[in-house]
């Protein structure tokens, strides 16, 4: 007679505990997975998104123009109907707070979004094809990298006679992409010659499909990773420029500027409600953002907190 031995879940890996088979869960979920166990990531995103709803909100929170002047209420201290008091042109503090949070995350976000998209797509095609075409890209970027970055920005914002928010997120995006096209042009060189790229081109397929179905899911890891600590960047960049006048321009509210306009020794005395709330509101974002791209860091590369 044939034996017939009863399996056991230590024989089978795929069976529970309770003889059913287990679901496998996909790279995505056992990277949330990952994430949600970082509690300063967590902790970062929610409070990330407390603030960009508040900012979304402001017409709830304020009735005062953040762009008005009145002469009339001219470095006003804190009151019931202006919570943290008037700047020197008369403007509501709270209002330009709420209001610049809004030009300080576009600026960051458009910034990293197109960015991003210069990166991956330079990127995907210095190290997909290889040769000529990514030596040209990888000289362009070697001749952006000599440049000092800052100075560079520096000088373009210099050149113009006025910086709008589009300008200003154009000139960032344009002068700090070669970091990002290496970051990507040095995956897809690990990838290209893996057996699933070379089986995806034995059976015909496209070079946009294997970039779009192949390469970038396996890179998305360092593209997420990258893209928060740029946003982070990009909005301590636009902070530092306008607080030194080469940023957006008044009266357009921005955090940045809101404590250039309260840099005199007087107002950094007498009214640090001018400018410890829109330093506050930089620091957390910035510290949010950078738990969140720890998080992902971790999430997408285990070995990274093994011991």
């Amino acid at each position: 007679m044939e034996s017939n031995p009863q399996i056991t879940t230590n024989q089978n890996p795929e069976l529970n505990q309770k003889g059913k088979v287990a679901k496998s869960k996909s790279p995505f979920q056992l990277a949330l997975r990952r994430f949600m166990k970082n509690k300063l990531a967590v902790a970062g995103v929610i409070i990330l998104l407390l603030i960009i709803m508040v900012v979304i909100l402001a017409p709830f929170f304020t009735d005062h123009s953040p762009t008005k002047s009145n002469l009339m209420m001219i470095e006003r201290p804190p009151s019931e109907e202006h919570p943290l008091g008037n700047d020197s042109s008369g403007r509501d503090n709270l209002s330009r707070l709420l209001y610049g949070g809004r030009i300080s995350l576009i600026v960051g976000f458009s910034a990293m979004f197109f960015t991003l998209i210069i990166g991956v797509v330079l990127g995907s095609i210095a190290g997909y094809y290889g040769g000529k075409v990514d030596a040209f890209i990888m000289r362009a970027a070697d001749m952006m990298l000599v440049l000092p970055f800052l100075v560079l920005l520096l000088t373009i914002v210099a050149l113009l006679d006025k910086v709008t928010v589009g300008i200003f997120v154009a000139i960032i995006a344009l002068t700090s992409w070669p970091n990002l096209t290496r970051i990507i042009r040095g995956t897809y060189l690990s990838l290209r010659e893996q057996e699933f790229v070379l089986g995806a081109r034995a059976i015909g397929a496209s070079d946009f499909r294997i970039i779009f179905k192949h390469f970038i899911p396996n890179a998305i890891g360092p593209i997420v990773v990258n893209a928060t600590l740029m946003m982070a960047t990009y909005i301590i960049i636009e902070s530092g420029l306008s607080f030194i006048g080469f940023g957006i321009p008044q009266p357009t509210p921005t955090w940045g500027n809101m404590i250039s306009e309260a840099q005199s020794l007087r107002i950094l005395r007498n009214s640090p409600e001018a400018w410890v709330p829109p330093g506050l509101m930089i620091l957390t974002t910035v510290l949010c953002i950078n738990f969140i791209g720890d998080g992902l860091r971790d999430a997408f590369d285990p070995k990274s907190n093994r011991r």
